[in-house]
Order: C-alpha cells, then sequence, then structure tokens
C-alpha cells in the first residue's frame, strides 16, 4: 500500500514550516515552481498536518542564473511589438513570480512560530500563504511556457535583486513584511499590468494577454490577503489598520507610492484610496 504521505514523490517534510524551507533551499527556477505546486497540494489533501516551526534561510537559494544586477543598472525594457521587447518583458514577470514563490514560502516559515496577542496564528493564515505560494508558482511555470514558444527560457536575461531586498528589511516583523510585499510591491502590479495587456493586445499576442489576465485576476485576491491580515495582526496590536499601515510604509518601504493607481482593482482587494494616496509621490 502507498504511504499517503508519500504519494506525491519524494517524502514530505514533517511540518509545513519545514516544507516551506525545502522550497526555499531549491535552487533551480522550475525546481522551485514545481515543489512549491507539490508542498502546497500536500497541505491540502492533509498530508502534511502540523505548521510545526522552522527558520527561514536569510535569502532563498538560486539558480546560476539569471545574472542579478542593482535596479539601476538594469537595461531599459522597450515596448515595442518584437520577439525579442517581449521576451524581455515576460522574463522580468517570470523573475517577479519566482521572487513572490519565496515571498510566500518565506511568510509561512519565517512566521510560523509568531504570536499575536500572545496567540499563534491561526490555520487559516498559513491556508492563505499556501494558496498564494501555489499561485505564484502556477503563474511562473505559465511564463516560463511562455517564454519556451519564443525559443527563450528564464535566466537569459540579467534581472534585479530588489524585491528580495524589502523581505529583507521587513524580516524582523510580520506587519512591516504584509504592510510592504503584499499591500506595496503586489498592489502596484494591479497599477501596471493592465497597461501591458493593452500593449500586447495592440501587438496581437493574444496567448501572452492570457496568461497575463490569469495572473491579473489572482493577484488582486493576494492584495487582498495582505490586506485582511494586517489588519487582523493590527488589531491584535491594539492599532487602527489604516494608521498604522501608513506608518509601516513611511518606516520601511523607500520612496513614495507612485500614481497614477488601479482605484477599482485596489478597492476590490479591500484598498481604498483614502488610505494610500495620502503617501503618493
Amino acid at each position: 500500500m502507498v504511504n499517503p504521505k508519500q504519494s506525491c514523490g519524494a517524502a514530505l517534510a514533517p511540518s509545513l514550516a519545514e516544507a516551506a524551507v525545502g522550497v526555499l533551499r531549491t535552487a533551480e527556477a522550475l525546481d522551485k515552481a514545481a515543489a512549491s505546486r507539490k508542498v502546497a497540494a500536500a497541505w491540502r489533501e492533509g498530508q502534511i498536518e502540523s505548521v510545526g516551526t522552522a527558520m527561514a534561510p536569510a535569502r532563498p537559494a538560486r539558480p546560476a542564473r539569471p545574472e542579478l544586477l542593482a535596479p539601476r543598472d538594469m537595461p531599459r525594457r522597450k515596448k515595442g511589438g518584437s520577439d525579442a521587447n517581449r521576451v524581455a518583458l515576460l522574463h522580468a514577470l517570470a523573475h517577479i513570480e519566482l521572487n513572490a514563490i519565496d515571498l510566500a514560502w518565506d511568510m509561512v516559515a519565517r512566521f510560523s512560530g509568531a504570536r499575536e496577542d500572545g496567540k499563534a496564528l491561526p490555520r487559516a493564515f498559513f491556508d492563505d500563504w499556501v494558496a498564494v505560494a501555489d499561485d505564484e508558482a502556477r503563474h511562473f511555470q505559465m511564463l516560463a511556457a511562455r517564454l519556451a514558444d519564443f525559443g527563450a527560457a528564464y535566466g537569459d536575461l540579467p534581472a534585479h535583486d530588489g524585491l528580495w531586498e524589502a523581505a529583507g528589511e521587513t524580516a524582523h516583523d510580520l506587519m512591516a513584511r504584509l504592510a510592504v510585499v503584499p499591500m506595496v510591491l503586489e498592489a502596484r502590479g494591479l497599477d501596471v499590468t493592465p497597461g501591458m495587456i493593452t500593449r500586447l493586445e495592440g501587438h496581437g499576442d493574444a496567448d501572452s494577454v492570457a496568461v497575463l489576465r490569469v495572473i491579473y485576476e489572482d493577484e488582486k485576491d493576494h492584495v487582498a490577503t495582505g490586506a485582511r491580515w494586517f489588519a487582523h495582526v493590527a488589531r491584535a496590536r491594539g492599532l487602527a489598520p489604516e494608521d498604522a499601515w501608513r506608518d509601516m510604509v513611511r518606516t520601511y518601504f523607500r520612496g513614495a507610492l507612485k500614481p497614477p493607481f488601479n482605484t477599482e482593482a485596489r478597492a476590490a482587494a479591500g484598498m481604498r484610496p483614502e488610505l494610500y494616496e495620502p503617501l503618493a509621490r
């Protein structure tokens, strides 16, 4: 008889937090995405039963390529409809999604032992971030497949490390992490993705458009997840969520928020204009 705890391949970690660390320590991008989806499925199906605790690595393992540059050193991406320009866009998005896989599992592992108002985080917190990690891995796989359609692969072009810098600066505080990563960085994706979709539609690239539409709809849920849990933690600390969020962003996010904002998508994710517009450039 097959052991259900081993039914999806190699033996699984005894806890969700340890499994999360396993994903973080997986270097190759496609392997990381596959591991992310495997752990998410095991958690949903009850093959991993406990949250447990684990120490997240300071940095996730990454493949030898792409070359990581400072954001200021990145080549400026062109907006034309050539194959090269579309590959550059898809590659940049794949890099974001790979970081997003690590950010979601880092949330699970790093804060597995966190307590707010004397209580452990509810299981629903981990359910939500596992679902986010699964989505991000699926997005990466979709983008990798689309790159392959052009004869390209993730790692072919340089990328920057700015997203993980934000993770490092908020590693000490769950509320800071929730404020900056889903509610600033992912919310920015809601602002810019419709323009990307419009440009790709103008170039007749229906296949890339289909991928971006899936990502766009899922990211609304991810921002909403961040906003919901930020409010939960703020209230557990006796803080007003909106004031606390602005304080956290002023402290841990470099620079001002950049308009124009996609107010409709942000509102669908639980972020009203009066929350973020005071921080706009």
